[in-house]
């Protein structure tokens, strides 16, 4: 379904069934955050971040917070699971998925509405497909036993644990014996088999012409440049943060810590991050598209069309 303006998404959100949430996603640049605000309002909501690096404290201008935007007509939108780790830690979907999901218990104990916001499309499909996340500690003796057992035996072993609705686990005897000791994990750990449940949701995609977004891309970096971005990473290297783990962090934590220690100038950073920005937002697309053939169905609206309306 294509929509042509707010009032479009509106009507669409008023008829979603009850118990589902709002979710808005999009690349870089669109304007997310913005619109979902806008919802907020509108439908009494809460926002759950989607981000994969807005959970970091400190990292604020390079992650796009701009946390100032959920203030619209001088209401403060209640936000979520924004500032939630300390930076230099290690915060998997797995965590962020449970976190998210004790959220919106809360919201909704509340009563109020759940509206999902982010671009980091894992994220908002492990939320919403309710994806098994949690980290596997291998059972060696279970690992040996496994490898012991015949296919058959095997797919009557993971029968035993749930329906097989397909043939995905089963071609492959790899994938057999990694399904059957997922399963095994979840029989002796049964807090993760209770938690994860999926979120239904009425989902809105931001998208916009191509060259558009682009200029949108490289008119942000340079304002976030402007706006300090090359000093919140020093500044965080100050604190201890190690530049190997701000490296990981990829985009502008890479390359501006790439820029700090010496290893490009400031032209190459702004280059070579303008560039890798834009490839990011190719590939959030080719996640969201991957969405979509896996069932989720997402209603686009141009950003084009938000603007006047």
């Amino acid at each position: 379904m294509k929509l042509r303006s707010y009032s479009d998404v509106c009507d669409l959100v008023r008829s979603r069934p009850a118990g589902h949430a709002i979710t808005v996603l999009g690349p870089t640049a669109t304007g997310k955050t913005r619109l979902a605000v806008r919802l907020a309002r509108d439908f009494n909501a809460e926002i759950v971040s989607a981000d994969s690096r807005q959970v970091y404290r400190g990292m604020d201008i390079g992650t796009g917070k701009d946390l100032s935007d959920y203030v619209i007509d001088g209401q403060q939108i209640p936000y979520h699971l924004i500032d939630v780790a300390e930076p230099g830690e290690e915060y998997n979907v797995a965590q962020y998925q449970r976190a998210a999901y004790q959220v919106i218990d809360e919201i909704r104990g509340r009563g109020r509405e759940v509206l999902i916001c982010g671009g980091s499309g894992m994220y908002v499909a492990a939320l919403l497909g309710g994806y098994r996340l949690s980290p596997i500690e291998r059972d060696e003796r279970l690992w040996v036993d496994l490898q012991s057992k015949s296919d058959e035996e095997l797919t009557e072993m993971l029968r035993s644990f749930r329906p097989l609705h397909n043939h995905t686990d089963t071609c492959e005897r790899e994938r057999l014996l990694k399904a059957v000791e997922i399963e095994s994990y979840y029989a002796t750990h049964p807090e993760w088999k209770e938690l994860v449940h999926e979120v239904p949701s009425v989902i809105i995609g931001l998208c916009g012409d191509r060259d558009g977004i682009r200029e949108r891309i490289t008119a942000r970096l340079r304002q976030r440049l402007d706006e300090g971005m090359i000093e919140e990473v020093d500044a965080l290297v100050k604190k201890g943060v190690s530049t190997r783990q701000l490296l990981k962090y990829g985009l502008e934590y890479k390359f501006v810590t790439m820029y700090l220690l010496g290893e490009i100038t400031r032209e190459e950073m702004f280059a070579k991050l303008n560039t890798a920005i834009h490839q990011f937002s190719k590939r959030q697309m080719t996640w969201f598209r991957k969405m979509e053939r896996d069932g989720f169905v997402i209603h686009w609206i141009d950003i084009e069309d938000l603007k006047n309306n």
